[in-house]
């Protein structure tokens, strides 16, 4: 099999995800950047392309580029993976998740969610004022619900709940050796 894995990261953690990904299959490895200057027989080496961005309000983000280029690539083995700051389980990512593919990509690609966490440090000024004034929202909300108040707690500072346990469905997916 040859893979490889083209990726998106502001902070490091999808850059991370990517990196434990292409290492466990031995895959090649591209910045979103370089990808999506390359022409289109570059891809044609691959039979598994895996593309990871980072989830932004519901979205992964550059994940337009990949699906138009997945159009023409059904034959390969094709997986998308975001990775965001909500802890496993939360509801929302299934719903992100679910808008993310329509029901013919979902024929052909499979979305999968990495935790990671926040890097305000490494952060862009835009996304840093968007995450505070969320926050500050959550936080100054009378009636907040539990819910609400945990999450204005949890994004009130810099984490890293980021595990390489998150990348075993991935491997599996297209069917690397998973060890």
């Amino acid at each position: 099999m040859k893979a490889l894995v083209i990726y998106t990261s502001q902070t490091g953690f999808t850059k991370k995800y990517s990196e434990w990904i292409a290492g466990r299959l031995k895959a090649d490895i591209l910045p979103f950047r370089e990808a999506k200057k390359k022409k289109s027989d570059f891809y044609n080496k691959y039979d598994t392309v895996i593309y990871g961005g980072w989830a932004l309000a519901g979205s992964v983000v550059n994940s337009k580029w990949f699906l138009k280029k997945a159009a023409s690539w059904k034959e390969k083995k094709l997986a998308i993976f975001c990775v965001g700051s909500s802890p496993e389980g939360n509801p929302d990512i299934e719903i992100s998740l679910s808008k993310l593919l329509t029901d013919e990509q979902r024929t052909y690609i499979k979305a999968f969610y990495c935790q990671g966490g926040i890097e305000y440090s490494r952060m862009k000024t835009p996304s840093k004022l968007a995450i505070k004034a969320l926050v500050s929202a959550l936080s100054s909300k009378k009636d907040a619900s539990q819910k609400e108040k945990d999450m204005a707690e949890m994004l009130s500072h810099s984490y890293d709940i980021s595990d390489i346990k998150y990348i075993e469905p991935i491997i599996q997916y297209v069917g690397g050796d998973c060890k």
